[in-house]
């Protein structure tokens, strides 16, 4: 029988963080009892492989999509403008906890499905002025959008409630313009 070879890798400070992670979230659901949560934390931070943390893991519900969408590196940006013309901030980087974006007489595009989040709630700030924003947010997380129009539209197509998930909030202004927002499956246009 052959051994999986990622087993014996050695994990990275991420890795383990994701893993106490998703133990955290199983003592506060009562999967695991907190004295159960104690002794993996140790067997986490101990562990030599990765298949000492898989086994530190163990009985817990396999990890999705988002348990690895926080992360702790810095933001790539947090600020896009467009005046008459046009910004894309899209692909992967790392979306701060607050990103504004200001389209006067222009437009843009905020893509997240394949960003990485610097919190476990992101906020975009989304103004168009006599312009318009696209906001494309990943359809596993939670969307609420609190923007405004004003002799604009402000679209909330993209509102829905994933219990845990992390969480983006749209908010702004509309002004002779329009901010849509898009839930998509991540990596796929």
């Amino acid at each position: 029988m052959a051994e999986h070879p990622d087993l014996h890798t050695r994990p990275s400070d991420e890795d383990r963080d994701r893993t106490a992670r998703r133990l955290q979230d199983a003592a506060a659901a009562g999967r695991i009892e907190l004295s159960e949560l104690d002794q993996r934390l140790s067997e986490i931070y101990g562990a030599r492989t990765q298949g000492e943390l898989a086994h530190a893991g163990r009985g817990l519900p396999a990890p999705v999509r988002t348990d690895a969408l926080v992360v702790t590196d810095e933001p790539g940006s947090r600020f896009a403008l467009s005046v008459f013309g046009w910004f894309s901030r899209r692909g992967r980087w790392v979306a701060p906890r607050v990103f504004t974006s200001l389209s006067v007489f222009g437009g843009g595009e905020i893509d997240l499905r394949d960003a990485r989040f610097a919190g476990r709630e992101i906020r975009v700030r989304a103004f168009a002025l006599w312009g318009y924003t696209e906001v494309v947010v990943p359809d596993d997380v939670e969307v609420e959008v609190k923007g405004f129009g004003l002799f604009g539209a402000f679209d909330r197509g993209a509102v829905r409630s994933r219990r845990g998930a992390p969480r983006v909030v749209v908010s702004g202004l509309a002004l002779f313009g329009g901010v849509g927002t898009k839930a998509k499956a991540p990596g796929r246009d």
